[in-house]
């Protein structure tokens, strides 16, 4: 459903040449590779694209895209944004690139973390000499699966960049959005049915002929209700009516098509609000007496320990992101400084804030100089 875009960072960089898209054989040991892209097939079933420049400076460049709707099909990402190819951009200033669909879509960070390894390994295999750097840059979902990467495969990976990604804790994520469909169904009751835990097939199907339109009227219809419910949730809204119902609604998305993937691959429910006091309401008495309460199934809160980052940093780490992120909370950034700062790796850690509302909402000369930061000029 929602690819990560990286169209303002390709818009900067485009540098375009023509790309064959034919199938190459691989180089003999010690042969340059040869220019252009070759899609292909990982030993995981996820499909890769590696592409070389007409003169490599050794760098690999790999894409990590963010969280795609569980029933999407497979597929790489989108590699041309106006007209502009991202594999030119890229090699169109010297670095190789590669990027892969992942084996799946959904909650896939742990296995897009051995698909970007089975990547950068299928790299190696084909061309001598090896990369001299790996980088690897992320978004959103990509974005955890970059930082994490990093810490876990440093033998491979020598520095990341974590843009708009869930790397500070990834349970707060998790009952970020358990919260928001909470909290929605106290303020606005019968408009979507089932629970913030139990998703009715209908509600998936019908989500945008019928029951996002419904969300989106509730909110515009009593704007106070919808202004404190984004105040108790902590979702960043603008100020104008229609748009910040739109913006409770895209949080609520994740609810809607991401839970019972999350279930399916933890073992069960792992959001609680248990003990959990709102606050910021006009009652908060009234607030935590009326809203709704979930156990977690043990096992699957405790396995969302695997999504969390450790802030060791075996590289450098340029992280990115929008203070007002409706759908990856800016909270993440402090919570991930910390955990660095524990390690002692904070000369190893450059954070970059954009004051803006939205997810990965990035101009092209703030992607650009990020990744700069990361790469050198």
């Amino acid at each position: 459903m929602r690819w990560v875009l990286l169209a303002p960072w390709v818009l900067l960089l485009a540098a375009c040449g023509d790309d064959d898209g034919g199938p190459q054989e691989p180089v003999d040991e010690g042969s340059p590779p040869e220019a252009g892209c070759t899609q292909g097939t990982l030993e995981s079933g996820a499909l890769s694209l590696i592409c070389f420049p007409d003169s490599w400076n050794g760098t690999l460049v790999i894409y990590a895209h963010g969280y795609v709707e569980p029933s999407a099909p497979v597929a790489l990402p989108d590699d041309e944004v106006g007209g502009v190819s991202i594999s030119d951009a890229v090699t169109g200033f010297g670095y190789a690139y590669a990027t892969t669909s992942y084996r799946d879509n959904g909650l896939v960070v742990l296995p897009a973390i051995e698909d970007v390894i089975q990547l950068v390994e299928a790299v190696r295999a084909r061309v001598k000499p090896d990369p001299t750097r790996t980088l690897l840059v992320g978004f959103s979902e990509g974005g955890l699966v970059a930082a994490l990467t990093l810490e876990r495969h440093p033998e491979l990976i020598d520095g990341a960049l974590a843009a708009c990604g869930p790397i500070g804790d990834f349970t707060r994520q998790i009952d970020y959005f358990g919260d928001a469909r909470v909290l929605f169904d106290y303020y606005f009751p019968g408009i979507l049915p089932g629970t913030a835990v139990d998703i009715p097939p209908q509600l998936r199907s019908g989500w945008t002929s019928t029951y996002e339109p419904a969300v989106i009227e509730a909110l515009t219809g009593d704007p106070a209700r919808a202004a404190e419910l984004a105040a108790v949730a902590g979702i960043p809204v603008p100020d104008a009516v229609a748009a910040a119902a739109a913006t409770i609604a895209q949080v609520l998305w994740y609810n809607v098509f991401a839970t019972d993937d999350a279930q399916e691959r933890l073992g069960g429910n792992p959001y609680t609000n248990v003990g959990r006091q709102y606050t910021g309401s006009s009652d908060d008495a009234a607030l935590n007496a009326g809203v709704d309460r979930y156990e977690p199934i043990t096992l699957a809160r405790a396995a969302l320990g695997q999504y969390d980052t450790g802030g060791d940093l075996p590289g450098p780490v340029v992280t990115l992101h929008t203070t007002g992120d409706p759908e990856v909370p800016f909270f993440h950034e402090a919570l991930y400084r910390a955990k660095v700062e524990a390690k002692g790796r904070l000369d190893r850690l450059e954070q970059r804030s954009v004051d803006r509302l939205g997810h990965c909402t990035f101009t092209a000369p703030e992607l650009f100089d990020a990744f700069l930061a990361l790469a050198g000029p």
